[in-house]
């Protein structure tokens, strides 16, 4: 049994049984005409998947429209007050009826009439009263084109949702690749990366690049006396020591494995490099992590290697790391807890 609604959208009949149908034809039928209404709902009488609403009323037509959902309007071309053109404009620039299909009704079959009924947005027209045949053909015809384009944009911003969900994941993953899981530094891989991208951009503008390389003095004999997660814990407080001092965008502080530590700093000299290393090393001091056993302060301390070139065509990075790692074998060796520098001269 199909379902009737007066021109308040209030419905009349409600004795269709849907659980069987997974998308119905929602009919909204615009006339100011009852007895037009009563001979249309006739005609859909019997059919189970279509579901016929009338609005008598044009000016309520649009709510009535947002309330019930129709998938496909029959509309009177000549009514008092608003004629079927207006509507049917209404209709089309209004967000939620914009693409529902419009069936003009009208008891004119001049062509010049169809052809207004199409310029105001009409997507079929009929002479009514249509034949009952061809108005459930054509009923269901644009119906189902229409829930095909409603299943197809819903099927759209799923799969956009996926993609974006997809996206956010991967970035995720791709973070997850260039951290290092104990201290959250960039691992030792994203930070060669880096050292390629800034070496080649420092070649372009004659620019200085300067590394540290530091590692924790007497780790060993820290981690042997009070455990592996103290140890872990103590990395973790000097990686946010160091970090908080290599904060320029484009700075980079790494952990590049075990209790060693490699800081890239883009366009610095060894003068600007030294001052970082020294802040570091006082910084490091400053925590106050106690390592009784080590022979050169009762806290943990750093020793750092600083090393700065002027990228040529006939340097590499791994010459300037080289470098670097000498000079921090040179601050362990003159007693640790500070930092040596070496200087390549310009290219």
């Amino acid at each position: 049994m199909a379902k009737k609604m007066n021109n308040l959208g209030d419905p009349l009949e409600d004795n269709l049984d849907m659980s069987d149908i997974a998308r119905p034809v929602m009919v909204l039928l615009v006339d100011d005409q009852p007895f037009v209404a009563e001979c249309l709902h006739r005609q859909l009488t019997g059919e189970k998947d279509i579901n016929f609403h009338y609005c008598q009323d044009p000016s309520q037509a649009i709510g009535i429209a947002e309330k019930i959902g129709p998938t496909v309007i029959l509309l009177d071309f000549i009514m008092p007050v608003m004629d079927g053109l207006t509507l049917c404009h209404f209709f089309r620039t209004h967000p939620s009826t914009r693409d529902i299909p419009i069936v003009m009704l009208s008891s004119d079959d001049d062509p010049v009439t169809k052809a207004k009924a199409f310029a105001a947005g009409a997507n079929d027209y009929l002479v009514k009263l249509p034949d009952q045949i061809e108005l459930i053909a054509r009923l269901r015809y644009h119906s189902g084109a229409y829930i095909n384009k409603l299943q197809r944009d819903d099927a759209y911003r799923a799969l956009r949702a996926s993609q974006i969900k997809l996206e956010e994941l991967n970035m995720q993953l791709m973070k997850l690749a260039n951290i290092d899981g104990l201290t959250g530094l960039v691992n030792r891989r994203h930070f060669d990366e880096r050292l390629a991208e800034e070496w080649l951009r420092a070649l372009r503008t004659r620019h200085p690049l300067s590394l540290i390389l530091f590692d924790v003095d007497w780790f060993k004999l820290f981690n042997d006396k009070f455990g592996h997660l103290e140890g872990d814990e103590c990395l973790k407080s000097i990686a946010r020591s160091v970090q908080a001092i290599a904060s320029r965008p484009a700075d980079i502080v790494a952990r590049y494995g075990g209790e060693e530590f490699i800081v890239l700093l883009p366009d610095t000299d060894s003068g600007g490099a030294c001052q970082v290393a020294g802040k570091m090393r006082a910084e490091v001091e400053n925590l106050h992590i106690p390592n009784p056993d080590s022979t050169v302060c009762p806290y943990i301390t750093i020793s750092l290697g600083v090393a700065t070139e002027v990228p040529n065509p006939a340097s590499d990075p791994n010459q300037l790391i080289k470098l670097a790692d000498e000079t921090l074998y040179r601050a362990k060796n003159a007693g640790r807890n500070r930092f040596s520098i070496a200087t390549l001269p310009a290219g």
